[in-house]
């Protein structure tokens, strides 16, 4: 049972398009855990240590709203943390393999000279006003979107974009996981 687990895991990480079962999930070591799942909230894999002691799991829905919880139970500097720890939207330099595709699916690879000015002037103020980036789940949005909501959401109070920032953490968290574990 172990050499199969073994071998799935190395599929999955081979080809990342293996999915993973909660029962082989459920039967993983922290390290194992923290292998396939650190990259779930972006480059935090100190989330999924604390997670892993959750199982069992019963599917990817349990395991979302673990970390959900895990997001929200966060005291207000570690939420802060969290939301550094993602890069400006015009920054593509070391990002992960996860946000390069995703980034690439909303189109923000792709912008014309003038969008990259905007988005970067933008975030350049939002980083500014609120001392992390900007974040937004790319997979739920297309460009423009993006572009209309960080100018919406630079209106916003820092308690409300501390919130909001971690609501799409928790929404990116998820389509990840849905690319990791069967559903």
């Amino acid at each position: 049972m172990a050499a199969d687990r073994k071998r799935t895991l190395q599929d999955h990480k081979r080809i990342r398009k293996t999915l993973l079962a909660i029962a082989d999930i459920n039967e993983m070591t922290s390290e194992e855990f923290i292998d396939v799942f650190g990259n779930v909230v972006e480059q935090s894999s100190f989330f999924a240590a604390a997670v892993w002691h959750h199982r069992p799991f019963q599917d990817v829905h349990h395991i979302h709203q673990v970390v959900c919880e895990f997001l929200t139970n966060l005291p207000c500097h570690g939420k802060q943390g969290l939301l550094r720890s993602f890069q400006d939207l015009s920054d593509s330099v070391g990002l992960s393999s996860e946000s390069k595709g995703e980034r690439r699916a909303a189109g923000i690879d792709s912008l014309s000279h003038d969008e990259t000015e905007k988005i970067q002037e933008r975030n350049e103020m939002y980083r500014d006003k609120f001392n992390f980036p900007f974040v937004i789940c790319a997979r739920k949005n297309k460009k423009e979107a993006i572009l209309e909501g960080l100018e919406i959401r630079l209106r916003n109070s820092f308690d409300e974009e501390l919130t909001n920032g971690v609501e799409e953490v928790k929404q990116i968290a998820l389509f990840r996981l849905l690319d990791i574990v069967e559903n």
